[in-house]
C-alpha cells in the first residue's frame, strides 16, 4: 500500500529572484526552466519495499553519509525477519521516477506512535539517505513530509553518525525537536596496517608487529568467499561464535534463528553487490575464524566474527589477524573510515581510534510535544542511571594499583 503527495516549489534563480510568468514563447528570455517536482510517497508493502532495491542501491551510493546498515539488502532483511505486519512506513522522494531520498521507519508504541528507523538494535547506525546531487531540495521535500507524519507520532532516530544526512533534518524542521548523545563508537583512518602501525608508540608498535609475525608463523590461510558460498560460512561463522563466548555473556540475539536468517539474507546479497565481504580463515586446512566486513561509501566496519578457541592456544591474537584484514579491505576500497563500531571494549583502544558519539534526534509537532519530552526525559533519567551504576561499581573496584 503506498499513498503520494507532490511537494512543488517555486523555482528561485541566481540571486534569489524569483521566477515570474512565461513569455510568449512559452519560457521568459533568459530564465531557468522550472525544476520538475519532487513526489513523497509512503511504502506499507514489504513487497514495494523489495521492488526498491535497484533505486536504493542507486540513492545509497549518492549519499557520501550513509553506512552499511541503510543498504537495501541490510533493511529488508531486517524487515523480513524482524518486521511486524502492518507497521512498515518506508518515505521515500522521488524527481521523475528516480529516488532521491528515502527514510526507512516502522511504527512502534511506547505507549504512543513512534517511527523509528528500520535496523533495530542489531544496527550500530541508523540514518535518512539524501542524493548529494540535490540535497537541498530533497532534504527539504523529506521533512515536509516528515512533518505531516509527525502530527501522530513522534520521529525518533536513533544511533546517528556524526554527519548523517539526518542533520539536515533536524536543520531544517520548524517544529519541537531534540538531539541527545546515543552510543559511543570508535574510529580509525582508512589505511593498511602499517598505515595503522606508523599511529602507534614505537614501543607498542613493535608488540603488535610481533603478533603478526606470529599469526604468519602460524600460516592461517585468509581469503573471501562468494556469494553462493555465504550461507554456509554464516553458518560457521555463528557456531564459532557459540563456542568463543561459552560460559560467558554473550549477546542472546546472535544466537536466535532469525537472526541466523537475516545475515545469511543479507550478507548474500551485500556480498553479490560489493557492500559486504565474509572472510575464512584457515589453519591445516581447517576453518578456524570467519568475520563479516560491511562497506558503504566512505565507510567499512568488522561486524561479527566467530573465532575457534583453540586459536589462544596456539598464541594467536585474534583482534590483531581481523583488523589486518579488515584494515586492507579499507584502505583498496577508497573508505575513509574503519569504524570499530559500538562498543568501547579497552582492546580497542590499543589503536588509538577516535572516539565518536552518535546521536538521537527526536522530531515532533505541536501536537505531539508531549511525547517527545516524555521519551527525552526517559533518555535522560536512563544516562544519569548508567552512571550511577558505574561509579557504583568503580567504587566497588576501588583504586587502580
Amino acid at each position: 500500500m503506498t499513498h503520494q503527495h507532490t511537494i512543488s516549489r517555486t523555482p528561485v534563480l541566481p540571486g534569489g529572484q524569483v521566477q515570474g510568468r512565461e513569455g510568449p514563447g512559452g519560457r521568459a528570455p533568459g530564465r531557468r526552466q522550472a525544476p520538475p517536482a519532487l513526489t513523497a510517497r509512503w511504502c506499507s508493502d514489504p513487497e514495494g519495499f523489495g521492488a526498491l532495491a535497484p533505486a536504493w542501491r542507486r540513492l545509497h551510493r549518492a549519499c557520501p553519509a550513509a553506512t552499511p546498515f541503510q543498504s537495501h539488502a541490510w533493511l529488508y532483511s531486517w524487515w523480513q525477519s524482524y518486521g511486524r505486519p502492518g507497521r512498515l512506513r518506508v518515505l521515500v522522494v522521488e524527481r521523475e521516477g528516480v529516488l532521491v531520498a528515502a527514510a526507512p521507519l516502522t511504527l512502534t508504541h511506547r505507549p504512543f506512535p513512534v517511527l523509528v528507523p528500520l535496523g533495530g538494535e542489531i544496527s550500530d547506525f541508523a540514518d535518512v539517505l539524501i542524493d548529494e546531487s540535490c540535497a537541498r531540495e530533497a532534504a527539504r521535500a523529506l521533512a515536509d513530509a516528515l512533518a505531516d507524519a509527525a502530527r501522530t507520532a513522534v520521529i525518533d532516530l536513533r544511533e546517528v553518525r556524526p554527519g548523517g544526512a539526518a542533520e539536515r533534518l533536524a536543520a531544517l524542521w520548524r517544529g519541537p525537536s531534540r538531539q541527545l548523545p546515543d552510543s559511543a563508537c570508535l574510529e580509525l583512518p582508512a589505511v593498511s596496517m602499517d598505515g595503522l602501525l606508523g599511529r602507534l608508540p614505537s614501543s607498542t608498535a613493535q608488540r603488535f608487529r610481533a603478533k603478526l609475525r606470529k599469526l604468519d608463523a602460524l600460516a592461517i590461510e585468509s581469503g573471501p568467499v562468494t556469494g553462493d558460498e555465504v550461507p554456509e560460512a554464516v553458518r560457521t561463522l555463528l557456531g564459532l561464535h557459540r563456542l568463543q563466548w561459552q560460559g560467558r555473556k554473550v549477546t542472546p540475539e546472535h544466537l536466535q534463528p532469525r537472526f541466523r536468517d537475516h545475515l545469511v539474507r543479507s550478507v548474500r546479497a551485500m556480498v553479490l553487490a560489493g557492500e559486504a565481504v565474509l572472510t575464512e580463515y584457515r589453519l591445516e586446512g581447517e576453518v578456524v575464524a570467519v568475520d563479516v566486513t560491511l562497506l558503504s561509501p566512505s565507510l567499512a566496519g568488522g561486524y561479527l566474527y566467530g573465532a575457534d578457541p583453540r586459536l589462544r592456544s596456539r598464541k594467536a591474537d585474534v583482534a590483531t589477524m581481523l583488523l589486518r584484514t579488515c584494515a586492507g579491505y579499507a584502505a583498496q576500497g577508497g573508505h575513509t573510515t574503519l569504524s570499530l563500531l559500538r562498543g568501547n571494549e579497552p582492546y580497542k583502544h590499543h589503536w588509538r581510534p577516535e572516539p565518536v558519539a552518535n546521536q538521537r534526534i527526536l522530531l515532533a509537532r505541536r501536537r505531539t510535544a508531549v511525547a517527545l519530552w516524555t521519551l527525552t526525559g526517559r533518555a535522560a533519567l536512563r544516562r544519569r542511571a548508567t552512571a550511577a551504576l558505574r561509579t557504583h561499581r568503580e567504587r566497588r573496584a576501588g583504586p587502580r594499583q
